[in-house]
């Protein structure tokens, strides 16, 4: 008998690697009191940093299980090469989601016009880096930015990420600018479809889902960030019923495991419906893997193998090794990188 399984890779869809070292510190009490943590963070980041840091956050990735990344990247232009050096010398495949972000956070986030955050992205790829676009929220880009930065993904063919409905002030500061809700924004202004992937929509209402599952666009969840950071419990089951893709991210890197992203996004339509086996043990490898690599335009990655001489594994039967990933593994059942 073998002793690994081999598995598609894991694809990290969502995260923002320098927020790794955020972990275990008191911030806040709520997530915006934790975001100006994150602000300071983000601040004393450096070419340097960014080349070294991230190469040991994508190693931690890489060896958790994720062969893939997405990563949502507001750090500066002028750092995206470190960030495509780190991820080549872990040996992940990388998106570089860069994002637009016209008002708020921090001077080194934002473009003068959504002209220059365009010819950011001509240059990222024409220097051969796999790109996405990024509008960072509706709070960071107004309507204006949204629909040329929807226009341009949808006319290139490239993907097209954006936080939305992650915390209720976002949608009540969405509400009194715009007169919607986040997601109706996104499809007033072109920024819904296949291509397109909102990130956590934590508070999504109904008629929002219906946006989501009439055009077609994935919904990435982060559901061990989003317990971190309070944010609530992503509509799970009221997706599911409505067929929403959906994929995973490890998003602030609280924690680095896919295995524990997927039972949590289980657990909580169990909790949601009461009852169990909402998601398939095959629909969940999916969302955790191709279904990722889709939403990021990424066409092959490397695959992980499964340590079947593991402690928790060795009584179980190989057919039955895929569901006890997911109700009982962590990620050290894989065999380390090669």
């Amino acid at each position: 008998m073998a002793d690994t399984l081999s598995l598609p890779g894991f694809v990290n869809a969502h995260t923002h690697t320098f927020q790794r070292a955020l972990r275990g510190r008191a911030a806040g009490a709520d997530f915006w009191a934790w975001r100006e943590t994150m602000l300071a963070e983000a601040e004393r980041q450096t070419v340097e940093t960014v080349r070294s840091g991230y190469e040991a956050g994508f190693r931690e990735m890489r060896a958790a299980g994720y062969t893939a990344v997405g990563e949502f990247h507001y750090l500066g232009a002028d750092v995206a090469p470190a960030v495509v050096e780190a991820a080549a010398a872990a040996e992940v495949e990388l998106t570089l989601l860069h994002v637009a972000y016209a008002r708020g956070g921090l001077p080194r986030f934002r473009q003068a016009s959504v002209a220059a955050y365009l010819a950011e992205v001509e240059d990222l790829r024409a220097r051969g880096i796999r790109v996405g676009l990024a509008p960072h929220s509706v709070r960071a880009c107004p309507a204006d930015w949204l629909r040329e930065i929807g226009r341009y993904a949808a006319r290139e063919g490239l993907p097209l990420h954006v936080h939305a409905d992650e915390q209720p002030r976002e949608i009540e500061e969405c509400l009194a600018e715009h007169g919607c809700r986040p997601i109706e924004l996104l499809a007033r202004t072109d920024c819904l479809g296949p291509h397109v992937t909102i990130v956590h929509a934590t508070h999504a209402d109904g008629a929002e889902l219906d946006l989501l599952a009439s055009t077609g666009a994935s919904v990435c969840v982060c559901p061990t960030t989003e317990a971190d950071l309070a944010d609530g419990f992503v509509p799970a089951a009221r997706m599911r019923a409505r067929r929403i893709p959906l994929c995973i991210g490890s998003d602030s890197n609280v924690r680095i495991d896919p295995l524990e992203e997927l039972r949590e996004l289980e657990g909580i339509a169990r909790r949601q419906t009461g009852t169990r086996g909402v998601f398939s043990t095959d629909d969940l490898l999916s969302i955790g893997s191709e279904r990722g690599a889709r939403a990021l335009g990424i066409d092959a990655w490397p695959g992980v193998a499964v340590e079947l001489t593991h402690s928790v594994l060795t009584d179980v039967a190989v057919e039955r090794v895929p569901a006890v990933l997911i109700s009982s593994c962590s990620a050290d059942v894989f065999a380390p990188p090669t």
